[in-house]
């Protein structure tokens, strides 16, 4: 991974980013709403913990059939992806609230969730968010040497069946969250320097890192053993069958909006530059699908409306469909791309496609 070292074109001869933020504060100011969270958005947080925690309690409180408690580990992989992906995310964006302590106490929900803020920061909103597709800045990219994603990145003979195998290694996105990623990223991160806001006091976050993974295997792995008659066997598969269904849903919502065929894996100059400005970078890099769909909208917290996402991701994902239609339109005004797949379906079937596209040898 390169310390991150680019610089976006600032020529935007036509303004269109200036003309878009112009259109969608307007949407914003003539409507008299907020940009942050409503109700809409409440109500779906109380339901996502209820799905994520409430088959937790019952597992730890009722006796039932084994089989019937993997059934609830897998219910609680869906909520814990659904926490995920509409509360942690708007929280760590500052979009959940206008309060600054509300955001910090949703993305902070992150911890029961595996995670580490300060990873997730640096990760996504800043390496993410501002390196979108490109290959050795955008760490989303990375998957050691086992995937391949873009075509600057290595190819090696057994990613011939990437498109095969792939799906059974997105499962372990969170579990490797727990056990190993967030050391791996923290001493990374800190020895670059890298921070989203004031780089945080080191000792500080090692600290903070430790006591949360405690906590967190207390939780889900040392409670359960200690207060019911579940053998610590059945505990483990629980935790990761819990972890598998997550890491699934989450792998596979993340890469349709950019690992597909039809976005770009720019790469920079020798000097650095970057062809396009950021913002427009943005619409070569993104994708979204089944926008239409009212269960896809409201499950993965607007994630499929990724685009608006990555133009606008202090404004939360509860407005993503009315500002679409802006952004869309503004794109075609420009003369721009604006890339989607009218179902979750397709773009499924387009990102394996290009997985096996990587996977063959490259012809030099």
């Amino acid at each position: 991974m390169n310390t991150p070292q680019l610089r976006f074109s600032r020529t935007d001869s036509k303004r269109f980013f200036k003309t878009l933020n112009k259109r969608v504060n307007e949407y914003f100011n003539e409507n008299k709403i907020k940009r942050t969270g409503n109700w809409k958005l409440h109500l779906k947080t109380i339901v996502m913990f209820s799905i994520f925690l409430t088959p937790y309690f019952l597992i730890l409180t009722l006796d039932m059939n084994h089989w019937v408690q993997l059934l609830l580990t897998v219910v609680i992989g869906v909520g814990m992806a659904g926490v995920g992906m509409n509360v942690m995310h708007d929280g760590n964006h500052g979009s959940y609230s206008s309060k600054k302590w509300v955001n910090t106490l949703m993305g902070s929900s992150i911890y029961i969730l595996a995670g580490n803020v300060y990873n997730w920061k640096v990760q996504h909103n800043v390496l993410h968010h501002t390196y979108t597709n490109i290959h050795g800045h955008d760490e989303d990219l990375e998957a050691g040497r086992i995937m391949r994603f873009s075509k600057h990145a290595k190819w090696h003979r057994f990613h011939r069946f990437q498109h095969y195998y792939s799906v059974f290694l997105y499962g372990l996105l969170t579990i490797n969250w727990a056990i190993t990623t967030d050391f791996i990223q923290m001493k990374r991160y800190m020895k670059q320097k890298l921070s989203y806001g004031k780089f945080p006091n080191p000792a500080g976050q090692w600290s903070l890192l430790i006591i949360t993974k405690l906590i967190y295997a207390s939780i889900w792995i040392l409670l359960p053993i200690l207060i019911s008659d579940i053998a610590w066997w059945k505990v483990l598969i629980g935790f990761f069958v819990m972890h598998y269904t997550a890491g699934l849903i989450l792998s596979i919502v993340f890469q349709l909006a950019h690992v597909v065929e039809d976005t770009e894996m720019p790469l920079p100059e020798k000097d650095g530059s970057m062809k396009n400005t950021w913002a427009i970078h943005q619409l070569f890099t993104t994708v979204n699908f089944s926008t239409k769909n009212r269960i896809v909208n409201w499950f993965t917290g607007g994630l499929n409306f990724q685009i608006e996402h990555h133009m606008f991701p202090n404004i939360s994902h509860i407005h993503y469909p009315k500002i679409a239609q802006i952004v869309k339109e503004t794109a075609k005004e420009f003369q721009l791309p604006y890339n989607e797949y009218k179902s979750t379906r397709m773009a499924i079937a387009s990102h394996f496609r290009y997985l096996k596209s990587m996977g063959a040898k490259p012809a030099f």
